[in-house]
């Protein structure tokens, strides 16, 4: 696959690969594991609760996620989730609007609507398929991470009072990529 798992970053706004549809993965076999493995130490050290493939790089259909209730001290990377070729099926009609972070766009944070209840379809570490149905904190997670597999950022989702907010820290990221 000719990816080194040691050389894997968090990329930062506005670097192209955060705007590339991710390709699904054919097999998961080690390569994928040893990936997952940096990708969830990268989460955990950045201290975010979810992580997808594009924003270290590579253009897979994987994101890990890291619950905010695990115990980030007894059980620092064990209670990561890994989905693979996830599949997000909205099972609510009804929106809430909560505030968003997200690691590659350092110090922005805005009001993104989203489903209140979806059901994710993914495969495992070991390539088995899963669901699982959310209607809480983890259930917008899994949203804000399938839109990095589809190159779409909260800068994307925000609305125009947001946008002219932070328009500065947006420019700040463009000129700070230039350096």
């Amino acid at each position: 696959m000719g990816i080194d798992p040691a050389q894997l970053s968090i990329l930062r706004y506005p670097d192209p690969m955060l705007r590339r549809k991710a390709a699904p993965i054919e097999t998961v076999d080690e390569a994928v594991r040893t990936v997952v493995r940096r990708m969830i130490e990268l989460m955990y050290d950045a201290e975010g609760v979810g992580l997808a493939a594009p924003q270290v790089g590579v253009p897979w259909r994987l994101f890990v996620t890291l619950p905010p209730e695990a115990d980030r001290e007894r059980e620092p990377l064990g209670s990561a989730r890994v989905y693979i070729n996830p599949g997000l099926e909205i099972v609510s009609k009804e929106l809430e609007v909560h505030e968003e972070g997200c690691l590659s766009l350092p110090n922005i944070h805005v009001d993104i609507r989203r489903p209140v209840a979806v059901t994710i379809t993914a495969q495992d570490l070991e390539g088995r398929t899963f669901s699982e149905t959310r209607d809480d904190f983890m259930a917008r997670v899994w949203q804000h991470e399938f839109d990095h597999l589809n190159g779409v950022l909260i800068i994307d989702r925000m609305s125009p009072m947001d946008r002219i907010a932070r328009r500065k820290d947006i420019k700040d990221l463009e000129r700070a990529s230039r350096l």
